[in-house]
C-alpha cells in the first residue's frame, strides 16, 4: 500500500469520528479469532444435531387438519392396521415356473398372503404378477425381512418390485441431492473464477457458505420434523439465493483495499455492506415469508427452513467472512487477476436504441403470459408426472403398470356397528361401473357361503361348526350375558342372531380361557379362522369406523374421478347421513390439494407482491419505481409458467407456489441492482449514458448470482427423480433465466421511459441546493452533489483540500482557510 494511501487513511480516521456501524464492524474484525472458535464449536455441534431431525416423506400430512383426506388418514392411523404390500412382476417366464416361485414365496416367513393365478390379471404375455401381503406394516422389520427373502428367491430373474414396502425414497433422494451438490459446487467454482477479481476470495466465500449450510442443516432439529422437500433443496437454494451477500462484501473489500490497509478495508467494507446486504435480503425473506401463510403446511415448512437459511447466511457473512478476509488478505492481494467479465456497452446501446420497440413487445408477452399461465395444467398427485431421470422404483412401476394396469385404491370409512348397512352399501358399490373390486367385512366369505357379518341363530351356527345344538345354545347364552343382553337369555336364544365374525371370536376367547372344549378338528378350524379374522378386523374394523376398500378403474386425477368421488359421498349419505363417511386415497388427496391450491395461490401471490413492494418503497423512497420493477419480475413469473400450458405438460402445483414466491423474492434483487445503479448514475450523467453504465456495472453481479441460481435449478430438475423436487428445479432454473433476460433486456428501457414517473412519485421532498465553487481547505458535513476531483453524491462528512464544484446544503461547509475562493450560483 502506498504511503499516500496510508496518509489518506490516517487522515480520515483522525478527522471523522467512527459511526456506530463502523464501531460494530471494527469489533467483528478485531475479535475474529473469538468468532472462529465460536463457529468451530457450533459446526461440531451441528454435525451431530443434523442427525436429530426427522424427515417426513408424506405430503398428505401437510394437508389442513380440516380436509377430508387428513381426517380420514388420522382415523386410519389410530384405528386400523395397514399391512405392507408389494406388486412384484417377473418378466420373461413360463406359467409353470411362475407357479413354483409362487409356492416358494408363500412359504416365506413374514408373507401373509400371495395372490397369483392363471388369469390375465396375474399372468400376461410371459409376465407374472405376484401380489404379496406381509405380516407387518410396510415399515416393520418382519415385512422388510420377508421382502429380502423374496428377492433372494427371485434372484436371477427379470424382476420389477413396486409397492410401499422397501421403497426408501428418502435414501434415494438424498443420494441424488449429494450428486447435485457436488456438480453445483463445481459450477459455482467455475462461475466465481470467471467473475471474481482475486482467486483467494473464492475459498473465503466457500468457507463462509459451507459454515452457513452446516448451521442451517444442524439447526433444523428445532422444528422437530421437516418435509423431504425442505430437506432436499434447502442447502442448494441457500447457496444459490445467498451467494450475493458474499459477493457484495468481497467487492466492497476489494474497492476499499485499493486505498487503505487490510484492517481498515475490512472494517469500512463491512460497515458499508451491512445495510446494502440487509436491504437485499429483505425481498428474498419477504417472498419466503409469504409462503408461510399457505394453508398447505409444506409452504410453512419450506418457508421457515429457507428463511432460517438466509438469516444464518447473513450471520456468517457479517461475523465470519470479515475475519476470513482479514486472515487471507495477504494471499488475496497476491492473487489478483484481470477482470474476465466483459463490458456490455454494446448491449446497453442496443437497449437504449430499442427503447420504443421492446417495451410494447414486452407488454404483449406479459399479457399472453398472464393468460397462458392462468391456463396452466396443474397436477396434484405425482403418479402421472414424468422426470428427466427415473430411479429403479419408477422404472419398475412403469413396467408393471404397462403390463397389468394401474391400481387406484380408495378407502371408504363408515360408522361402525351396523353390518347390515355395510352390506347394502358394499353391494351397491360393487355394482358400479367405476369399481373393479370392493372389500369389507360384510362381503368377506367365511364358510359354506356365509359372509363374516351374516347373523346366524344357534341352530345355524351348530350346523356350520358341527356342534351339538345344546352346546351352541350355551355359547349363545354366554355371548348374550357377556354383552349384558339379558333379555335374549330370558326370552330364549333360539331366534337370537349373532354376526358370524363376532361369534367365532367369542368362541375362540372362550376356548383360550378353558370354558369351551371342542373336538380336535373344530378346534383347529377355529384357530385357523381366528388368525384370518383377526387380520380382517385389524384392517377393516376400528373402534368408531369400519373401512371399505375399493379398487377403482379410474385415473388418479381426472374429471371423471372427481365426479365419482361426489357420487360415492351421495351413495354413502343414503345409509349414514351427510358428512358421516370419509373417503381416503390418492384421488381424494389430489382433490383436497386442488381445493386448497386456489386459495393458497391467490394469497401467496398477493402477499408476495405486497411484501416486496413495501420493501422497495422503503428502499427507493418512491412509489412508482417499485411498480416498474414488480412489473418486470411478475412478467417473468407469468412467462415462466406459460411453458407447461404451451407444452401441454402438467405442472406439479407445489412447484408454482414455491417457485413463484422465490422468483419474485429473489430475482427482484437483479432488478434492484440495476435500478440502484441507474438512480445513482443519472444524478451525474445523462439518462441514456446512465442506463448504459448501469448495465455495465450491474452485469457482473447479476451474471454471477443468476448463473448460480439457474444452474442449481436446472441441476435439480435434471438429476432428481422425485417429481416434486424435479419440477421445482425445472421451474426455478427456467424462471431465473427468464428473469435475467427481462432485467437485462427490458428493465433498462422501462427505467429510461418511466423516469418521469419515478421522479414524480418520489416520496422524499426535494429542495434546491446552491451550486458553489470553492478552492482551499474546507470541512464539509451534509448532502453534496457535484465534483471534487471526481464525482461526489451523498452524505459527506470530512475535510476536503482542493477544488469543489457542487450543489451543497445550506451550512454544509465550514471554511478552514480564510483564503478560500467562492462563487455561488443556483441549481
Amino acid at each position: 500500500m502506498s504511503s499516500e494511501a496510508r496518509e489518506v487513511s490516517e487522515a480520515s480516521k483522525t478527522s471523522a469520528k467512527p459511526s456506530a456501524m463502523e464501531r460494530i464492524a471494527a469489533f467483528i474484525v478485531d475479535k475474529r479469532k473469538a468468532f472462529y472458535l465460536l463457529y468451530i464449536g457450533f459446526a461440531v455441534f451441528c454435525v451431530f444435531s443434523s442427525g436429530w431431525v426427522k424427515v417426513n416423506d408424506d405430503l398428505t400430512s401437510y394437508l389442513p387438519a380440516s380436509t377430508e383426506t387428513r381426517r380420514g388418514l388420522t382415523v386410519m392411523e389410530e384405528e386400523f392396521t395397514t399391512f405392507g404390500t408389494n406388486r412384484i412382476m417377473v418378466d420373461n417366464i413360463a406359467y409353470s415356473q411362475a407357479e413354483k416361485l409362487a409356492e416358494e414365496i408363500r412359504d416365506v416367513s413374514g408373507v401373509k398372503e400371495l395372490n397369483f393365478e392363471n388369469t390375465e390379471d396375474y399372468f400376461k404375455d410371459g409376465a407374472a404378477l405376484f401380489s404379496i401381503t406381509y405380516d407387518g406394516t410396510s415399515e416393520d422389520a418382519v415385512s422388510l425381512s420377508a421382502l429380502d427373502k423374496v428377492k433372494k428367491i427371485l434372484d436371477g430373474y427379470d424382476v420389477y418390485v413396486t409397492g410401499d414396502t422397501g421403497d426408501d425414497a428418502s435414501a434415494s433422494l438424498n443420494a441424488e441431492i449429494q450428486v447435485v451438490m457436488i456438480i453445483a459446487v463445481v459450477i459455482i467454482l467455475l462461475v466465481l473464477l470467471f467473475t471474481s477479481q482475486t482467486y483467494m476470495e473464492i475459498p473465503v466465500m466457500l468457507l463462509t457458505f459451507g459454515m452457513a449450510a452446516i448451521m442451517n442443516k444442524g439447526t433444523n432439529f428445532m422444528f422437530g420434523e421437516i418435509s423431504f422437500v425442505s430437506n432436499s433443496v434447502a442447502v442448494i437454494l441457500q447457496l444459490a439465493l445467498a451467494i450475493d451477500y458474499a459477493i457484495i462484501l468481497c467487492h466492497r473489500y476489494t474497492e476499499e483495499r485499493e486505498r487503505m490497509n487490510a484492517h481498515d478495508a475490512c472494517v469500512i467494507a463491512l460497515s458499508k455492506a451491512i445495510p446494502e446486504i440487509a436491504g437485499s435480503s429483505m425481498t428474498t425473506l419477504s417472498g419466503l415469508g409469504a409462503m408461510c401463510f399457505m394453508k398447505f403446511g409444506i409452504g410453512k415448512d419450506l418457508g421457515f427452513v429457507l428463511m432460517k437459511a438466509i438469516v444464518l447466511s447473513l450471520l456468517a457473512v457479517f461475523t465470519l467472512m470479515p475475519g476470513l478476509l482479514m486472515s487471507f488478505s495477504g494471499l488475496i492481494d497476491k492473487t489478483h487477476h484481470k477482470n474476465f467479465v466483459p463490458k456490455i456497452t454494446a448491449w446497453g446501446k442496443f437497449a437504449v436504441k430499442t427503447r420504443f420497440i421492446m417495451p410494447p413487445i414486452f407488454i404483449v408477452l406479459i399479457v399472453a403470459g398472464a393468460i397462458c399461465s392462468n391456463l396452466c395444467p396443474y397436477a396434484f398427485g405425482m403418479t402421472d408426472l414424468t422426470t428427466a431421470r427415473k430411479n429403479e422404483s419408477q422404472i419398475a412401476t412403469e413396467r408393471v403398470n404397462e403390463n397389468f394396469g394401474k391400481v387406484n385404491t380408495l378407502a371408504v370409512l363408515v360408522p361402525t356397528g351396523d353390518y347390515e348397512k355395510e352390506g347394502r352399501l358394499l353391494r351397491e358399490l360393487d355394482q358400479m361401473e367405476e369399481t373393479d373390486t370392493v372389500l369389507g367385512l360384510a362381503n368377506v366369505e367365511a364358510m359354506d357361503g356365509y359372509v363374516l357379518t351374516d347373523k346366524l341363530t344357534p341352530r345355524q351356527f351348530a350346523e356350520l361348526a358341527d356342534l351339538d345344538i345344546e352346546v351352541s345354545r350355551a355359547l349363545y347364552s354366554a355371548y348374550a350375558i357377556n354383552g349384558e343382553n339379558y333379555g335374549q337369555v330370558v326370552s330364549g336364544v333360539d331366534k337370537y342372531g349373532v354376526p358370524l365374525v363376532d361369534m367365532f371370536m367369542f368362541v375362540y376367547d372362550e376356548m383360550q380361557q378353558g370354558y369351551v372344549t371342542l373336538d380336535e378338528d373344530m378346534t383347529k378350524t377355529i384357530e385357523d379362522l381366528h388368525v384370518q379374522l383377526s387380520d380382517a378386523l385389524k384392517q377393516l374394523k376400528g373402534e368408531n369406523y369400519s373401512r371399505l376398500v375399493l379398487q377403482l378403474n379410474l385415473p388418479e386425477e381426472s374429471r371423471e374421478t372427481t365426479k365419482f368421488l361426489n357420487t360415492l359421498h351421495e351413495t354413502a349419505a343414503k345409509y349414514y347421513g351427510e358428512g358421516e363417511c370419509l373417503l381416503v386415497g390418492n384421488s381424494t388427496s389430489d382433490y383436497d390439494l386442488s381445493t386448497s391450491f386456489a386459495g393458497d395461490n391467490l394469497l401467496i401471490g398477493i402477499l408476495t407482491i405486497v411484501f416486496v413492494v413495501l420493501v422497495l418503497i422503503f428502499t427507493f423512497k418512491s412509489s412508482g419505481l417499485p411498480i416498474l420493477l414488480i412489473l418486470v419480475i411478475q412478467g417473468s413469473v407469468w412467462i415462466n409458467f406459460s411453458f407447461p400450458f404451451l407444452q401441454n405438460d402438467p405442472l406439479f402445483f407445489l412447484s408454482y407456489l414455491v417457485v413463484s414466491s422465490i422468483q419474485m423474492g429473489a430475482n427482484i434483487d437483479y432488478a434492484i441492482v440495476i435500478a440502484n445503479r441507474y438512480m445513482e448514475l443519472k444524478k451525474t450523467m445523462p439518462l441514456k449514458k446512465a442506463t448504459i453504465e448501469a448495465l455495465n456495472q450491474s452485469f457482473p453481479t447479476i451474471i454471477t448470482s443468476g448463473t448460480i441460481l439457474a444452474a442449481a435449478g436446472v441441476l435439480i430438475g435434471i438429476l432428481s427423480t422425485n417429481p416434486a423436487i424435479s419440477s421445482i428445479g425445472v421451474c426455478l432454473g427456467r424462471g431465473t433465466l427468464i428473469s435475467i433476460l427481462l432485467v437485462m433486456g427490458i428493465l433498462p428501457q422501462i427505467l429510461l421511459l418511466g423516469d418521469v414517473i419515478i421522479e414524480k412519485t418520489a416520496i422524499t421532498m426535494k429542495h434546491k441546493l446552491s451550486m458553489q465553487t470553492m478552492s482551499g481547505n474546507m470541512r464539509v458535513h451534509g448532502h453534496m452533489r457535484g465534483y471534487v476531483q471526481g464525482v461526489v453524491d451523498g452524505d459527506f462528512s470530512g475535510t476536503i483540500r482542493g477544488t469543489v464544484n457542487a450543489a451543497l446544503e445550506t451550512n454544509a461547509v465550514q471554511l478552514e482557510d480564510e483564503e478560500v475562493q467562492t462563487d455561488e450560483t443556483h441549481d
